[in-house]
């Protein structure tokens, strides 16, 4: 930690000007816990700074021929967010990578589909740790469900989103393929959205394919898994030789114990084209320090959601995840559903639209009134209505992430 605080200080415009502004220098680095002393970085500082001063902006510590390669985050939060990486940055997110394809049982007898946007996506080149692993590996990119390759080349290994590994289980049954018994699946790697996390989602996909689900998480602004689950799952490891994780209260900024919910930060360790130091990365979770039943000693990160998507209602904060495990845990319905967040009376109340399956006999009264019931009881707060769709009715199917969250509130409520 205190070689790369150096040499951001040195190298990185934006962190010398910081830095001498807080009244801080890298020689204050004496124990871990004096990263507290440094200022925070957020997504907004490096929309800021991005393109001042240079094509990489005052983030950047090294001139743009050492860097090989560069990402960009998808924008949902704001102007996308370049990522760079020299060619050592880009080894070292390699040799991760491979480590947590082990880590889940990846093995070079393994044929693995690497069913990810490869457009500008960070998570695009992890195929190469599966391959440096010694996998066969198939760059399947966006895979078009009618395309199946999952039955043409057999593959034991797939990493996709969680919503699409739900749909393309569905979409293979409604066309005369079972994927536990016309399929070859063993293990599906899932990321970019929370559902991985989700108990009652990693069960409701595992049932569809008769494989282990694994929950990667990843940012583009270190590399495209920075944690990943073990077969534990409880929690994901995180790489703690490339990340040091803090948790802060949301509103003050007040560091939190290990264990207590809040912000994560991260302070990344080895990356040189453009270090974060104190990264504020806008994801609610903890920290367990723990050692894990598998084994491992590298600290578990747990993910309750985005800050940006948190709502409250009568006092209670809500997060998407929270209404996600109770619409995969109802029987009768698709699994499919739309959040729609609004004002009334000065108040936040929302509303969850969800899809009956085409052979539920109950009508759509009895299927809202269920679902109504079972989130009041798992949140605490019922919506303002539920909406009962056909199988189909609902817009929320993609080949990447789902939209599944509409704010449709005027007034500012940022937290």
């Amino acid at each position: 930690m205190q070689e790369i605080v150096k040499f951001a200080y040195e190298n990185a415009p934006y962190y010398k000007r910081s830095f001498d502004e807080a009244g801080v220098k890298p020689e204050d680095i004496k124990t871990l816990k004096d990263i507290q002393k440094f200022p925070f970085i957020n997504k907004k500082t490096q929309r800021d700074t991005q393109g001042v001063g240079s094509f990489l902006g005052e983030l950047a510590a090294v001139p743009e021929e050492d860097v090989v390669f560069i990402s960009t985050s998808s924008g949902s939060t704001g102007v996308p967010t370049m990522s760079p990486f020299t060619k050592k940055d880009f080894d070292e997110f390699q040799d991760t990578e491979s480590r947590w394809f082990w880590q889940i049982g990846m093995r070079p007898n393994d044929r693995y589909v690497h069913a990810l946007n490869f457009s500008l996506y960070v998570g695009g080149p992890d195929v190469i740790g599966a391959q440096n692993l010694g996998a066969l590996c198939i760059w399947g990119g966006t895979l078009p469900s009618e395309r199946f390759v999952l039955k043409t080349y057999q593959p034991t290994v797939i990493w996709t989103s969680p919503s699409y590994a739900w749909q393309l289980g569905e979409k293979a049954l409604k066309s005369g393929i079972d994927p536990k018994k016309d399929l070859n699946i063993k293990k599906i790697i899932v990321a970019g959205e929370l559902g991985g996390s989700i108990d009652a989602t990693r069960k409701a996909i595992e049932d569809i394919w008769g494989a282990e689900v694994y929950d990667f998480y990843g940012l583009s602004d270190i590399f495209g898994a920075c944690a990943a689950m073990c077969e534990a799952k409880d929690g994901l490891h995180i790489a703690e030789n490339h990340i040091l994780v803090e948790t802060i209260d949301i509103h003050t900024g007040e560091i939190l114990e290990p264990g207590q919910v809040g912000e994560l930060v991260f302070t990344t360790l080895r990356k040189h084209a453009r270090p974060l130091i104190r990264f504020r990365t806008g994801d609610i979770g903890r920290i367990d320090n723990t050692k894990c039943s598998c084994g491992r000693t590298h600290g578990r990160i747990h993910i309750l959601g985005r800050k940006d998507d948190m709502f409250i209602v009568s006092a209670v904060n809500v997060f998407p995840s929270d209404i996600e495990a109770v619409i995969r845990e109802q029987d009768g319905i698709t699994g499919e559903y739309l959040i729609r967040i609004f004002e009334r009376d000065f108040t936040n109340k929302y509303a969850v639209e969800i899809e009956k399956n085409a052979d539920n006999p109950k009508s759509d009264d009895e299927v809202a009134a269920e679902v109504t019931a079972a989130l009041k009881a798992r949140i605490g707060v019922k919506p303002a209505r539920v909406v009962v769709h056909p199988d189909g009715g609902l817009d929320t199917r993609s080949e990447h992430k789902s939209r599944r969250v509409i704010d449709e509130r005027t007034l500012d409520y940022s937290i």
